[in-house]
């Protein structure tokens, strides 16, 4: 599925974006951008592809989505054909990082927020009180400009700079320009993985690139990702898989072998797993999301 890249024309007299996409059906490709996106759907259903998760969005889904990130929300057919009772509806929000010039996020106070971006790269999607409080804000800022317009977008930076409540999207290794961990020996063992997936790497030799033995290891690993180093090596192969299956037009079983994994059935079994969906399905998915672009 080929990725486009779109850029919005600049307000010059605005450091942001707040726009409003409402019609039959969002009729969005498969793209990226430089700037970091806050969507909120007011009303609409449909499958949204961020990187390489594939999740089912409805009314006040919230997501934010990290520079250079592709991503499509593809509406329900009901909507795509006509047969919905309502359009479908969205806000979206579209900021640069240096929005507010390069010293802004060196300030001190900025320092959670700086930390929470490093996640967003991947795409995140929030719940609970988090969206309880961003929804609202979000909705007010179209009928706001200047200074209250910008009061909000600092208020939700606030709340999403402390929050817990969101599921991280697109895999580790679909986003390449994440910033590594924060220890150089946590930063040498992700590199490594990234760089030998798509082989067999066995636990002693990863060991050995953080001068571990291979219990002090495995303990090392999970208190760094809360999950196993096998959970972690299977995630980057399951989501080098979905970039394949995305971007090119190999088969499943070439898929399989590409992303490291020894046998077909063990590929089927880890990737329904991570993705709740057979490889099969989601290549149909992909094909239905780009027929309907």
């Amino acid at each position: 599925m080929k990725c486009k890249e779109i850029r919005l024309p600049q307000d010059l007299d605005k450091s942001f974006i707040v726009f409003r996409e409402k019609g039959q059906y969002i009729p969005c490709p498969w793209h990226f951008h430089p700037e970091y996106e806050l969507v909120l759907v007011l009303k609409s259903t449909g499958k949204r592809m961020v990187g390489d998760h594939i999740g089912k969005f409805q009314t006040g889904d919230l997501v934010l989505v990290g520079p250079y990130l592709p991503h499509v929300w593809s509406n329900d057919p009901i909507y795509v054909n006509g047969q919905a009772t309502e359009e479908a509806d969205a806000l979206v929000i579209q900021f640069k990082e240096d929005f507010l010039g390069g010293e802004f996020l060196n300030l001190p106070e900025m320092k959670p927020f700086r930390n929470f971006q490093k996640l967003s790269r991947r795409g995140m999607s929030f719940y609970g009180k988090t969206k309880e409080q961003i929804n609202p804000l979000i909705i007010e800022m179209i009928h706001m400009n200047g200074i209250q317009r910008l009061s909000n977008l600092l208020s939700i930076f606030d709340i999403l700079a402390h929050t817990t409540e969101y599921e991280l999207l697109a895999s580790p290794v679909y986003v390449s320009q994440l910033d590594p961990p924060n220890t150089d020996k946590v930063s040498k063992v992700k590199n490594y993985i990234l760089n030998n997936f798509n082989r067999d790497i066995s636990l002693a030799e990863v060991a050995s690139i953080a001068n571990m033995a291979v219990s002090t290891f495995c303990m090392f690993f999970k208190d760094q990702y809360r999950i196993t180093f096998v959970e972690y090596l299977n995630s980057i192969r399951i989501g080098h898989a979905c970039k394949l299956l995305i971007e090119e037009n190999d088969s499943i079983l070439e898929v399989a072998y590409k992303s490291g994994f020894n046998n077909l059935a063990n590929f089927n079994r880890q990737f329904k797993k991570f993705k709740s969906m057979t490889p099969t399905q989601f290549k149909k998915i992909i094909n239905e999301t780009e027929m309907a672009s």
